[in-house]
């Protein structure tokens, strides 16, 4: 005999079965829950669901399934009973309960209203399903809906990839799906990964297209949550072993279904980011990128917050917002934001093109002449320690001297506060924007290989490359700036990264001589290394990064218009603003910073000490064009700088990369940076603003507290990066 309980759930079972097409129309489904005042938020958070699948089953783009359909359906039911369809009767001066069209989620908590922020429309969707029936089984959700109001940048729609870039695969109940960029959630009907790269390959629609003419399309990515690990197979994290590797080891099941299923894996095997791929097909790429997410593919020190990870709790959707946002700005992510910076300078400048042969008619390859195209050989004082040119020439522990290595870094310099500077209360920070990207802007730099001058050569600001030169005798102690005298002694020296003298010759990039000469001292070079086919290569590198940078602080309400204490304001409230937005910024900084780093990359271990590494086979390993580039930061600091000093008499105390310490009678940089009689600021010196190459607010301390920090390290130390009421500001941004 049954029991009660085991008679109600066999009923119960018969409903839900019943329940299977006995919903409203969509059109009517959304009607019912706006007249109800309810919100796809408040129904998801009932029904056990995602707000995105709401808006899904209310657009008709799919259906619910059990146990979820039977109460979704007796919640329409209820609400039906309570909110009749209107009819020609219902009287004109009582409509229907309804919210705002735009309104699909909870209200968001009140902050500051910023600058108004200009939303670009959303991208078309397709036609939904018809209202009336369960779309039949595939592997597209044709249409998309929209959690909320979505800032993005888009590029002009490409049919190929018009799911955008990227998906983010999750799987709840056994199903998985890919949630993409403008909202769109997408059916995957994939059982393995062979099956997911070939589906993506074939019915996704993702990628994005080339971002010159004659580069190449970029490859579709899937971001892998822990649900979507477990579904296919994959572990939760690597096994320490792996970890050390960089990858499964070869025996995974999963690398043994990738090989037998005819797909292929790059050198690097399947790591954090894997590429999967076959073989072409002419000259059409078949490749997608896994970045798998619980395998730190996103690195919290650059595509997160260091001190509280969002990343590991983030919504499928909101992660595909991000990082199509950082897609539509910047590129596809190919990596670390260091190598994706490094793969954007390429992506903008490719080295080669087709080109037809007069004689043939037939396309051939032809170099590029404003890009980097080839290896070239190089020169001795331009390389890292461990470089395979140097084996045999110094002792294993010998620390090269600047007449042996360029030295060209960014600012590390501190000295003690005078009697006067510690009348101040305090010391406040002023942080360069995107300072390596805006050194970059306009800099000349060589794209062929090295030649060598010797015999004391004439000094050529046109030709870039490395200058063996004497600056000691550049005395600045007493130097004329717009007409007044600048105590030199209280700044650093523009030559050295720790603002010292220099005490001999020593190896400069062409910028740090230039300098010298813009200075009104003569300079005489012993020998030089330096290319003669020059460019302007960074720029579009340079531009590309700025617009992504200013068009996110603009989403937080930071725009180019604001200036003094509105700025200040706004650049204090705006990670409140939007937290992915504020993400957003964190990445674009962190990818400028990285791709000038990545110009020299050393070696991390890979190989024995003077045995070539990996990095050396790029045609972008290109120690000169970063030493110029950090030259070029420093030396434009240092003019600012000296600007500042001839302004207001105003000196800093510490420097550390692109943090300036000034000594200040408020807390606030509008109490110490110098501005003319109506109130703007004083010609050449530092200018609050968003825009790259001007300066924000990074924090303020006391003199006390800097005293304590000089007495307890038992003299001076770089306080510089130490001062920071915004902990992401700072360390060359």
């Amino acid at each position: 005999m049954s029991t009660e309980n085991e008679l109600f759930s066999a009923v119960d079972a018969l409903l839900e079965q019943v329940a299977q097409d006995d919903l409203p129309p969509p059109a009517e489904r959304k009607r019912l829950r706006e007249a109800a005042g309810l919100s796809q938020a408040q129904i998801a958070k009932a029904l056990d669901a995602r707000r995105e699948a709401v808006g899904n089953w209310e657009s008709g783009k799919t259906e619910p399934r059990p146990p979820k359909r039977a109460a979704y359906a007796r919640l329409l039911e209820g609400l039906a009973a309570r909110f009749p369809a209107p009819t020609a009767d219902t009287p004109a001066g009582h409509p229907a309960p309804a919210v705002p069209e735009a309104f699909t989620g909870p209200a968001p908590e009140p902050v500051p209203a910023p600058a108004p922020v200009t939303v670009p429309p959303s991208r078309p969707k397709a036609a939904a399903a018809s209202s009336t029936t369960r779309p039949a089984a595939s592997s597209r959700r044709p249409g998309a809906k929209k959690a909320a109001p979505q800032k993005t940048t888009a590029a002009a729609a490409d049919p190929r990839f018009e799911n955008g870039p990227l998906a983010v695969i999750d799987c709840e109940d056994g199903q998985v799906s890919a949630y993409c960029v403008g909202g769109l959630v997408l059916d995957v009907p994939a059982k393995s990964i062979p099956a997911l790269v070939d589906w993506t390959l074939t019915e996704a629609k993702l990628g994005q297209a080339r971002l010159h003419r004659n580069g190449r399309d970029a490859d579709p990515i899937l971001v892998l949550t822990v649900s979507a690990l477990e579904r296919y197979g994959l572990p939760a994290a690597l096994s320490q072993e792996e970890q050390r590797a960089g990858r499964l080891a070869a025996g995974h099941k999963v690398v043994k279904q990738i090989e037998r299923a005819g797909l292929q894996l790059t050198q690097r095997g399947f790591g954090p980011w894997a590429r999967i791929y076959r073989d072409p097909e002419g000259s059409k790429r078949r490749c997608v990128q896994m970045c798998i997410l619980p395998w730190n593919a996103l690195d919290a020190r650059e595509w997160d917050k260091r001190d509280d990870p969002q990343l590991p709790t983030m919504q499928p959707a909101d992660l595909a917002r991000y990082l199509g946002l950082y897609a539509a700005r910047v590129m596809t992510p190919r990596g670390s934001t260091a190598t994706t910076g490094l793969e954007l300078m390429t992506a903008l400048r490719p080295p080669t093109r087709a080109e037809r042969d007069p004689d043939t008619g037939e396309f051939k390859r032809a170099f590029n002449d404003d890009a980097l195209t080839q290896l070239y050989p190089v020169v001795e004082c331009e390389v890292p320690d461990e470089h395979p040119i140097l084996k045999g020439k110094f002792a294993r522990h010998h620390l090269r001297t600047p007449a042996e290595m360029l030295m060209e870094e960014p600012y590390d310099w501190c000295r003690p506060l005078t009697d006067e500077e510690c009348a101040n209360p305090y010391l406040v920070v002023v942080d360069l924007n995107m300072s390596f990207a805006a050194a970059a802007n306009g800099l000349t730099v060589g794209l062929n290989g090295p030649t060598h001058l010797s015999g004391n050569p004439q000094f050529d600001p046109a030709l870039p490359g490395s200058w063996l030169v004497d600056l000691s005798h550049v005395d600045l102690s007493r130097v004329q700036v717009s007409g007044r005298t600048v105590d030199g002694d209280r700044l650093p020296s523009p030559f050295t990264p720790k603002g010292e003298r220099p005490e001999g010759p020593a190896w400069y990039a062409t910028p740090t001589v230039a300098y010298a000469v813009e200075l009104g001292f003569d300079v005489a070079p012993i020998e030089a290394y330096v290319r003669t086919q020059t460019g302007r290569y960074l720029d579009p590198w340079y531009k590309r990064l700025r617009d992504a940078y200013v068009e996110t602080m603009a989403d937080m309400g930071v725009t180019t218009d604001l200036a003094g204490q509105e700025f200040l304001e706004a650049m204090a409230r705006r990670k409140q603003v939007d937290p992915t937005m504020a993400l957003l910024e964190t990445a674009i900084k962190a990818t400028a910073k990285g791709a000038i780093g990545k110009l020299r990359q050393r070696s991390r271990g890979q190989v024995p000490y003077y045995e070539p590494y990996p990095a050396l086979n790029r045609e972008t390993w290109r120690p000169d064009i970063r030493a110029a580039v950090l030259a070029n930061q420093r030396i434009s600091l240092h003019r600012k700088l000296m600007k500042t000093a001839a302004a207001a008499d105003l000196y800093p105390v510490a420097i550390g990369t692109d943090a300036i310490v000034y000594p200040s009678p408020g807390p606030s940089p509008l109490d110490v940076l110098p501005h003319t009689p109506d109130g703007k600021p004083a010609p050449g010196t530092f200018r609050l603003g968003v825009s790259p190459g001007m300066v924000k607010h990074q924090g303020t301390q006391t003199v006390l507290w800097a005293e304590q920090q000089f007495e307890e390290h038992g003299g001076v130390f770089n306080i510089a990066n130490l001062i920071k009421t915004d902990q992401t500001a700072g360390e060359g941004e």
